[in-house]
């Protein structure tokens, strides 16, 4: 089944076994960036370097919007024939945000709400790195739309790392 696939960088190794991916993203601090795991070509690997911030000031490498723009265009290459697997440190906030910009690219203007929605019933614990998403919002032209449904979706459930979390490629099973 087609689907993006969100874990802890704990689970990767894991997941890459169990799933088959095709593609991997990681978002993780420069100074803890990770080889290309095996079971994934080099070049179906995006590494994005960055902070887990929500304000550019509090990290020296802070998302900006070049990350959202690799990460759209990282997300085309990948045809959806085996999963996309997108990790951060604990799978709560990069990689969330990573997810939920790749399902609004795929399912286009409108899906912003039913899609935040679905990452909180699927991710209790999902936190998605609101300055990733503005990025993301305004590259996608969703005039806060993106940004509205994921500041309704709160905080979540506090946890130390998150879990696997599938996410469908079809509305309907989303």
């Amino acid at each position: 089944m087609p689907m993006i696939i969100v874990t802890p960088l704990s689970a990767i190794e894991d997941v890459i076994r169990r799933y088959k991916p095709s593609h991997l993203i990681t978002l993780l601090s420069p100074e803890h960036m990770i080889d290309t795991p095996e079971g994934i070509p080099a070049d179906a690997h995006l590494r994005i370097g960055v902070h887990d911030v929500r304000d550019p000031a509090d990290a020296a490498q802070p998302p900006v919007a070049d990350h959202v723009e690799e990460l759209l265009d990282f997300g085309k290459s990948w045809t959806g024939e085996a999963p996309l697997l997108v990790h951060c440190f604990a799978g709560i906030s990069r990689s969330m945000a990573a997810a939920y910009i790749l399902l609004n690219e795929r399912f286009g203007p409108g899906h912003e709400e039913a899609i935040a929605k679905a990452m909180r019933t699927r991710a209790p614990h999902a936190f998605p790195n609101t300055l990733l998403v503005k990025y993301a919002d305004d590259r996608l032209g969703r005039g806060g739309a993106m940004m509205r449904a994921v500041e309704a979706m709160g905080r979540g459930a506090v946890v130390p790392e998150g879990e696997i979390v599938e996410f469908p490629l079809s509305l309907d099973e989303l």
